[in-house]
């Protein structure tokens, strides 16, 4: 069983590679922006995708800051980005058939009481 946290951090690896895939330049602050994560998380996660070889670092050239870098995906982080995915999706497709389920007996609990459910007083 794996670990809400390990989830957690599963999730906002995905995040990252997927955003990169989509757009190598994007800096730390906007990928963060965009995960919801603090900048200096997102500086470390960045390193440690650079250090494992799943993304690899090359002038932005475009940039009138030359001190910009694009991240772009190695094969080894495509392939780690569709992992997580098939991941990311059987988790979802879990979590989607026990809210429906929830749903159901919901609606069932209000089709058994009231017709319109009153506030209680």
């Amino acid at each position: 069983m794996v670990s809400r946290r390990a989830e957690q951090q599963e999730d906002t690896r995905f995040q990252i590679l997927r955003l990169l895939e989509e757009n190598p330049e994007m800096s730390t602050r906007q990928l963060a922006d965009a995960v919801g994560i603090s900048n200096g998380t997102a500086y470390y996660m960045l390193k440690a995708l650079v250090q494992k070889g799943m993304v690899k670092l090359s002038n932005f050239t475009a940039s009138q800051h030359k001190g910009r870098y694009a991240y772009v995906l190695t094969p080894r982080g495509m392939r780690e980005k569709m992992w997580l995915t098939a991941r990311f999706l059987r988790r979802k497709r879990v979590e989607f058939e026990a809210l429906s389920d929830e749903i159901v007996r919901l609606e069932a609990e209000l089709e058994k009481g009231e017709a319109s459910p009153s506030r209680p007083k």
